[in-house]
């Protein structure tokens, strides 16, 4: 299966857009633009190599102090949109 590029602006955080790779739902790549650079570095380190459905698991619903979505939310809302959007594809 050919690498998947996803582009995905980001809502309420101080980073701006997720870019992802993805292969077979494993993450090959992922990038924040903007935000806490070293912590986001550190979270595309992490997800690296592993399952979409795992991280979305894990990362869906944190927040960041008083706001209702956090960096790693917005991926786990990023990776939902990629796993609605291939469901839908796949039943054409």
């Amino acid at each position: 299966m050919a690498v998947e590029k996803i582009v995905y602006e980001t809502k309420g955080t101080c980073s701006s857009q997720i870019i992802l790779e993805i292969e077979d739902d494993v993450i090959k790549s992922c990038v924040f633009i903007g935000g806490c650079n070293g912590n986001l570095k550190g979270i595309s380190s992490l997800v690296k190599g592993q399952n979409v459905s795992a991280v979305l698991d894990r990362l869906d619903g944190i927040t960041c102090g008083s706001k209702t979505t956090s960096c790693p939310d917005q991926l786990a809302q990023c990776l939902k949109q990629y796993i609605s959007k291939k469901a839908s594809v796949a039943a054409i």
